[in-house]
């Protein structure tokens, strides 16, 4: 039981490097993705810039909308495939005491 304690307690040191690296792939991976789904969606190459003066203001919120949720299922995923992980390796699920998102 103690060493099981201890285990819980050490834990989320260790899962911070590999959170740190999950975030930085999930982030690379996600813009990824939206390139592609932009190119799909409107078939241009590049999604309009917040300071692209002749984009619409509509054309720039959609733009950032279909990023945002990208990013977000893409983060969620990851994040969830290296908690499982984890979890399999270890035993712990890592940060079990927070309650959402950072």
């Amino acid at each position: 039981m103690a060493r099981n304690k201890q285990k819980k307690l050490k834990l989320p040191l260790v899962y911070k490097p590999l959170g740190f690296a999950l975030s930085w792939a999930s982030g690379a991976l996600a813009g990824l993705a939206f390139q592609q789904a932009w190119k799909a969606i409107r078939h241009e190459d590049n999604a309009p810039d917040a300071l692209d003066q002749d984009r619409s203001w509509g054309e720039i919120l959609f733009a950032a909308a279909v990023q945002g949720a990208i990013f977000a299922v893409v983060r969620s995923a990851v994040d969830r495939t290296g908690a499982k992980a984890v979890e399999r390796s270890t035993g712990v699920w890592p940060d079990g005491s927070k309650g959402g998102r950072d």
